[in-house]
């Protein structure tokens, strides 16, 4: 029988240190839910210790996903650990995950410690985790650019405190494939005791090379946990993409020879709940989930795709999870086939208040728009999602007014708290003048770092458009999301999702992995 290859996805902790990636409670659990859904074997929660937003959503996932090990990050110290455990405890199948830099530039410049503080750090921090929990994973912070023999030493004795796991991160992107594939099979090799822990790998892409690195760790280092987020969302160029990972395993078992117990058909929802929630749009040419991944333009291509899949498509779409765009409703369709198209798109709603209140905006975008898509609900339903929780600001009207020779003029209707206020303003434009609209009268001084529009069905004039926004404001980053068919109104609703975030005071993540 073949091995097993692990999936650790850690979208959820180390793909949520992007700048703007914040997500609240309930944004992580449905994220959660689909990893679930997914079948990956680890869900890194987050770092409970990071804040108490963090261990709020660590203790609501390990209570509510029950089919893959919930994981919480944890710094090499006692009452990070402690801090894990809490937020764990009565949750399935948990581990604890601790780290500690072991590359000299790490200790010396950003620990201030020596190598034999260091050492003994990793010891007893791995003997305590291991009296709190069966399930252990230790990771030497900036491992490949370590020395060979320190990290020997330190991880050999880990081993044996009972690490469960050892996880060798390349954390800056340093890694060359065959050169990392060696240096876990040499600490493999040299370190006595390493039958007894399952070995990882942890790779980020600054220059693109984080899923070649994994898979060179898999097939020459003999690691059997890969550690992955979902489009490969991170900091800086990202992490390792789990879809990229698993396909390519998928689609050439013949040469890697291992299993996997993903349910690879939730690829897709996967990424685009990540993409929706995030505000992290997916590039056309993304491998896998990409808009383009399975579109063929040339006529040579499509003409040996029509006489035989197989001569240009080593995937089918469908397998990911892909679609054509199909019409499931319409402005005459009932409330309990909208709710059977929920279920079928594997979106949960908490109450049946939620579907009410979804299916009346169906209803309003039916009125708007005749041609109803999988992916129009999807985002109709997350922005119902956002309204289920506590809003500072709300749009309640918009009114604007462009045409050429002229300079365009917006007038805006919102809701701050209790209070009505109205603006208005002229602008380069009339998404620039309703925006501006919004500022003159709230003032906030946040400073705008992207706004991007994409359309969430292609083909059509009537897509609905997606815009995302993000601020900058007091050293805190924040995505802001907005769907509507009329863009301007998508932008304001962006904006004042953003600055909703802002409000909000949602801690952010700030560990390095």
């Amino acid at each position: 029988m073949a091995d097993k290859l692990i999936i650790f996805d850690t979208t959820l902790r180390d793909g949520e240190q992007s700048p703007g990636a914040s997500m609240t409670k309930d944004e992580k659990l449905r994220i959660a839910r689909q990893l679930e859904r997914l079948k990956v074997d680890v869900i890194e929660a987050g770092f409970a210790a990071s804040s108490n937003g963090d261990f709020e959503c660590v203790k609501a996932i390990a209570h509510a996903i029950k089919e893959c090990t919930i994981c919480s990050l944890a710094r090499a110290n006692d009452r990070d650990i402690s801090r894990a455990a809490e937020a764990l405890a009565g949750g399935g199948s948990t581990r604890i995950h601790l780290f500690l830099a072991t590359s000299a530039l790490h200790m010396e410049k950003k620990l201030r410690m020596t190598p034999e503080q260091v050492f003994e750090q990793a010891k007893l921090s791995t003997r305590f985790a291991r009296n709190l929990s069966g399930d252990v994973e230790f990771s030497p912070e900036d491992g490949y650019r370590s020395d060979p023999d320190f990290l020997c030493r330190v991880l050999e004795a880990v081993i044996n405190e009972g690490a469960t796991t050892i996880n060798v991160p390349d954390t800056v992107g340093y890694a060359i494939p065959e050169l990392y594939g060696r240096f876990l099979l040499d600490l493999r090799t040299r370190i006595p005791n390493s039958d007894k822990a399952v070995w990882s790998v942890h790779c980020h892409n600054d220059r693109g090379m984080a899923v070649a690195n994994s898979l060179a760790g898999v097939m020459i280092g003999g690691a059997r946990q890969v550690e992955c987020t979902i489009n490969g969302l991170g900091e800086r160029a990202g992490n390792c993409s789990l879809e990229e990972v698993v396909m390519a395993v998928k689609t050439r078992r013949d040469y890697f020879g291992l299993e996997l117990g993903i349910d690879a058909t939730q690829i897709v929802p996967a990424s685009r709940l990540v993409a929706q929630t995030t505000g992290f749009v997916v590039q056309p040419n993304k491998a896998v989930v990409g808009a383009n991944a399975f579109a063929h333009a040339s006529g040579i291509h499509q003409d040996g795709v029509l006489k035989a899949r197989d001569t240009y498509e080593i995937m089918r779409a469908e397998d990911v999870g892909w679609a054509a765009n199909k019409i499931v409703l319409g402005k005459l369709s009932g409330r309990n086939a909208f709710k059977q198209r929920l279920k079928e798109l594997g979106i949960e709603m908490e109450s049946e208040a939620e579907i009410n209140a979804g299916f009346a905006r169906f209803k309003e975008l039916a009125d708007r728009k005749s041609d109803i898509f999988d992916e129009d609900i999807v985002a109709l339903m997350m922005d119902e999602s956002s309204h289920a929780e506590p809003e500072h600001y709300r749009l309640l009207a918009l009114s604007q007014h462009s045409e050429m020779g002229e300079r365009p003029h917006a007038s805006v209707a919102f809701a701050a708290g209790d209070a009505e206020h109205h603006a208005e303003s002229y602008g380069n434009g009339p998404v620039d003048a309703s925006l501006k609209a919004i500022e003159s009268r709230l003032q906030t001084g946040a400073e705008m770092l992207l706004y991007s529009v994409n359309a969430i069905t292609s083909g059509s004039t009537e897509s609905q458009g997606e815009v995302t926004v993000r601020l900058q404001h007091g050293g805190r980053v924040v995505n802001g999301v907005g769907a509507d068919p009329d863009i301007v109104v998508a932008s304001a609703k962006a904006y004042l999702s953003a600055l909703n975030k802002l409000h909000s005071k949602i801690e952010r993540v700030a560990a390095q992995g």
